[in-house]
């Protein structure tokens, strides 16, 4: 029986980690057949996808944060006519906030990573597809707009490197007293929602931008996603808000925020409003977010958080 076929599709701002580097050795000692692609510019993930499936690789592995999972997991799910017979799907986080990690209960060093991926089966996986302005972008993790967005964008690269998850909570202290609300109509499935709000949250997952829970209640298997608006706030109470979201304490969500759980969603907006897509900003006037169920396969632990019960 021939060895099982992956192919690690790196990106190239860690191409240098001695940590991955060893466990790919362990991992093809142990008798996987693992190839290591880099990403270096846009369209990298795409082509490499395109070429695992050429070469009828078994599993296809996400190394770096959110935004490497995005675009390895768009990839993927730009090829409908495959279907089952797309390759699961593996994440080693080596990104700055790894927030889809971090809320599915992903290790969090290369080696552990890799084991997982190797001795979890892979279960279906909902994904966000978003459409805008006769363009269609997907979403693994959570789309996000408003405070979050603006922290997520501004955030200085080398403030990351040094920091690391830490550099949003900074940049998002600085912006507090700041924020501007932004103006939106919000309509679902017997849903409908008009006004101001300074934080949204469509999720898969349950956190973005270093850590802030905005979907705190999403799983990525349930045929949904979950919505979060946070509404417009005066006074103090909009100066903790940060802190709230950051903090992603149920109670407090509650109180200032409107929930739902749908399957699709539409925001419509006088001005452009700018969604962060796993790292990804799209402005757009009107958005359409669905959830598409079981997009792809992916190795997740079977008591994680972001899967249904059974």
């Amino acid at each position: 029986m021939p060895p099982p076929r992956w192919r690690l599709i790196l990106n190239g701002k860690s191409a240098g980690d001695d940590d991955l580097r060893e466990a790919v050795g362990a991992l093809r000692e142990a008798g996987i057949a693992l190839d290591v692609r880099v990403t270096w510019e846009g369209g990298d993930a795409q082509r490499y996808v395109d070429e695992a499936l050429r070469d009828g690789v078994d599993t296809v592995v996400a190394a770096g944060g959110d935004g490497t999972l995005s675009e390895v997991a768009t990839a993927l799910a730009q090829r409908a006519e495959l279907a089952a017979q797309l390759p699961s799907l593996g994440l080693v986080p080596l990104g700055t906030a790894n927030d889809f990690a971090s809320a599915a209960g992903l290790p969090d060093t290369p080696l552990e990573a890799l084991q997982r991926i190797r001795d979890s089966r892979a279960v279906p996986m909902d994904l966000l597809r978003i459409d805008a302005d006769d363009d269609t972008h997907w979403c693994a993790n959570l789309a996000s707009g408003g405070f979050g967005t603006e922290v997520t964008v501004e955030t200085d690269e080398g403030l990351k490197k040094m920091l690391g998850g830490l550099a949003y909570l900074i940049t998002g202290i600085a912006k507090l007293g700041r924020i501007e609300p932004l103006t939106a109509r919000v309509n679902g499935p017997d849903f409908s929602w008009q006004g101001d709000f300074i934080a949204l949250g469509l999720g898969n997952g349950r956190q973005a931008g270093g850590g802030q829970a905005l979907c705190p209640d999403a799983v990525a298997d349930d045929g949904l996603l979950d919505l979060t608006l946070v509404r417009e706030l005066s006074g103090e109470v909009a100066s903790t808000i940060g802190t709230l979201v950051k903090d992603g304490k149920h109670a407090a969500l509650d109180r200032v925020a409107v929930r739902a759980r749908l399957p699709w969603v539409e925001l419509v907006a006088d001005e452009p409003l700018t969604l962060n897509l796993d790292g990804e900003p799209v402005a757009s006037r009107r958005f359409r977010v669905s959830c598409v169920p079981g997009r792809i396969r992916m190795h997740l632990p079977p008591e994680s958080p972001l899967l249904t019960p059974r």
